[in-house]
């Protein structure tokens, strides 16, 4: 039997990864591929049981509506085998924002086993359109406490996203000092903290360096 298919388009580097944890959480799914789009948004297909993928997806709406961010959303109940072509494609280099574009997750986790794997850490998002504000944020952050500097990721648009990494506390206030800085140097896009992220959030996390 043929598994669903959910897609899921969210505006915002930092929202999708929110949103994508707890799609993970309140289903057996797993992440099939996520792909930045010309619209300064992520979108992110899963697959896995009908009910599941529906579960998965009445979360990543109902999480949307909540953090106030553009969230489109679709269910595929048995996806034809021919129109994987389109969803699951290969590497794609964008050379106005220097980087890759589409995400493969290393690991597919499942409800299942992804107790057994969860972490004692969280990650940290600022997310800004405009680069000083997200270093004067960032810098911000690491000086209120004790984090380390995963890496950023670039939507296009002048959108950027750092991330931290740390115990729970101290990602809360690292984020909550450094958004209060951006006011006045850029726009701040979103700034969001997951505790004991899916694996599939640590997978899509961008290399340091």
């Amino acid at each position: 039997m043929r598994e669903a298919l959910g897609l899921v388009e969210v505006h915002g580097w930092s929202p999708s990864m929110v949103i994508l944890d707890a799609m993970e959480k309140a289903g057996s799914v797993r992440l099939l591929q996520a792909e930045l789009n010309d619209l300064y948004g992520v979108s992110m297909r899963i697959t896995g049981p009908l009910a599941d993928v529906s579960a998965a997806l009445e979360a990543a709406v109902a999480l949307a509506k909540s953090l106030r961010v553009e969230c489109v959303s679709d269910l595929i109940s048995a996806a034809d085998v021919e129109a994987r072509a389109a969803y699951v494609v290969g590497p794609e280099f964008n050379p106005l924002i220097e980087q890759n574009v589409v995400y493969n997750p290393a690991v597919g986790m499942t409800k299942e086993n992804y107790v057994s794997q969860q972490v004692d850490f969280a990650i940290g998002f600022i997310e800004t359109q405009g680069f000083t504000a997200v270093i004067e944020a960032i810098d911000t952050a690491c000086k209120a406490a004790n984090v380390e500097v995963l890496g950023r990721e670039k939507l296009g648009g002048g959108y950027i996203t750092v991330m931290i990494k740390g115990d729970v506390a101290a990602v809360n206030a690292a984020v909550e000092a450094g958004r209060a800085k951006v006011d006045g140097l850029g726009k701040l896009i979103a700034a969001h903290v997951i505790p004991r992220p899916s694996q599939s959030i640590l997978s899509l996390l961008p290399a340091k360096g």
